[in-house]
């Protein structure tokens, strides 16, 4: 089975940041997460890999909207 490329991996990452009410700005190789929906203060994380970006996500989607 074929490892997903990082173009993929990026698209996925966008997909279900979308769907946690995140936006995402990408710095060259390093991402910034960003959420303001549904929290009582601005949600960032920043300078993140994408293994750490995805691994934040994870998370969120696991613990539902509250990501805690």
């Amino acid at each position: 089975m074929a490892h997903p490329t990082n173009n993929e991996r990026e698209a996925h990452l966008r997909v279900l940041a979308d769907k946690l009410l995140f936006k995402v700005k990408r710095s060259g190789e390093r991402f910034t997460l960003t959420r303001t929906a549904d929290v009582s203060k601005p949600v960032r994380h920043e300078r993140l890999t994408i293994d750490q970006a995805e691994k934040l996500l994870g998370n969120w989607k696991l613990h539902g909207l509250g990501g805690g």
